[in-house]
């Protein structure tokens, strides 16, 4: 399901054109700006629920011996793994050794090396907070690394952040892969900020669970093992 057949979709169950309409402020918000929010209201939610493997990236970096710092990418949302490359050759990081690093409290990481001149290779990393460039604090996260680093090193993190959403990419994994969980999650979105019928708000959100449901078996189950490690599936016969 694409963008276009999600948003046709949506009026059609709702059978609710959503008209523009005058904003108290003086503004107007059109249709296609209502459905749109209902949209990413519904992927902000079952990104959140549903730990999806096209949720994670990847992105590497370097950290030197004049900052125990890191910045997050700018749209950092959690870690998935954070690691030390040592020994590379050159620039070829497959030439290199990964040393993955423990996440800790920044209180943890503060105690054990609580002086600049704890350095060596980094083992532990916390959340920080936002980054501070002189008085201005920016909206965006930064790492603490323990012990220092000693000598600039290669980091690769891999971590999870929102994929563009369908309304301005026209078509995500989500809509075509799993367009149920997404269409009844915007349904809900919706059928609430109509103050629908409290039976029918009931089928949607028991339908979007429903699918939801089928998505955390996929993305938190199925796509985390397979038949070698974890045996076949089997149904009990009675």
């Amino acid at each position: 399901m694409n963008y276009t057949q999600l948003f046709d979709t949506i009026q059609s169950y709702t059978e609710n054109n959503f008209p523009d309409f005058t904003l108290a402020s003086g503004g107007i918000e059109t249709t296609t700006e209502q459905i749109n929010r209902f949209i990413q209201q519904a992927e902000q939610r079952i990104y959140n629920t549903v730990q999806f493997p096209f949720l994670r990236k990847n992105m590497t970096g370097v950290v030197s011996t004049t900052s125990k710092y890191l910045s997050a990418p700018d749209d950092y949302l959690s870690t998935y793994s954070l690691a030390v490359i040592t020994d590379v050759t050159g620039a070829d990081l497959n030439t290199g050794t990964y040393e993955y690093l423990l996440n800790k409290d920044v209180n943890f990481i503060r105690q054990s090396y609580p002086t600049p001149n704890d350095k060596g290779v980094p083992k532990y990393y916390a959340l920080f907070g936002p980054t501070v460039n002189g008085s201005t604090i920016t909206s965006e996260l930064t790492f603490l690394l323990g012990p220092s680093p000693d000598a600039n090193y290669y980091v690769e993190l891999h971590y999870y952040y929102y994929p563009e959403s369908i309304v301005t990419a026209g078509t995500s994994w989500l809509g075509d892969n799993f367009d149920t969980v997404l269409l009844y999650g915007s349904l809900v979105e919706a059928y609430t900020y109509m103050k629908g019928e409290t039976d029918l708000l009931a089928v949607y959100d028991g339908k979007y669970k429903e699918a939801l449901a089928q998505a955390k078996r996929l993305g938190d189950g199925m796509e985390r093992q397979d038949a070698y490690r974890s045996g076949q599936y089997r149904q009990a016969v009675t």
